[in-house]
């Protein structure tokens, strides 16, 4: 696991704390259902067996499944931080580059994709209640 520097980065909306790993695992692991499986080279993070995330820790991101519409918007607005990764199925998969991003960001990501992903009775049950 890869300790949060606590350096932050520059981007083009100012000065950025960023995340880590730790971070995304725990704001994913604060959600109903969630597993996560080491295939080596990346993390597959699921709901219901049914990906939702994915964590590369070398290069410090995580690809997060989102609409294409926050897929586009996503990389439009800060392509420092995001870029496309794949589109299926009717999802945009955005790649998040950790050191861009600040955690309630991410834990807004990382829900809409846990939502996108659930059965609609986790959904229901967990309502809106972000991770924090």
């Amino acid at each position: 696991m890869v300790p949060h520097s606590g350096v932050g980065t520059w981007c083009q909306d100012g000065f950025v704390t960023g995340c880590s790993i730790a971070d995304a695992f725990d704001l994913a692991d604060q959600l109903p259902e969630v597993t996560r499986v080491n295939h080596g080279r990346y993390w597959r993070i699921a709901v219901s067996n049914q990906t939702f995330g994915y964590l590369w820790e070398p290069t410090l991101t995580v690809g997060l499944k989102q609409t294409i519409a926050e897929q586009l918007g996503l990389v439009a607005e800060r392509p420092d931080t995001f870029e496309v990764q794949f589109t299926s199925g009717g999802f945009g998969w955005v790649v998040v580059r950790l050191g861009g991003i600040e955690r309630d960001e991410l834990a807004e990501l990382t829900f809409e994709a846990w939502r996108l992903t659930a059965p609609h009775v986790l959904v229901d049950r967990r309502g809106e209640l972000l991770p924090r």
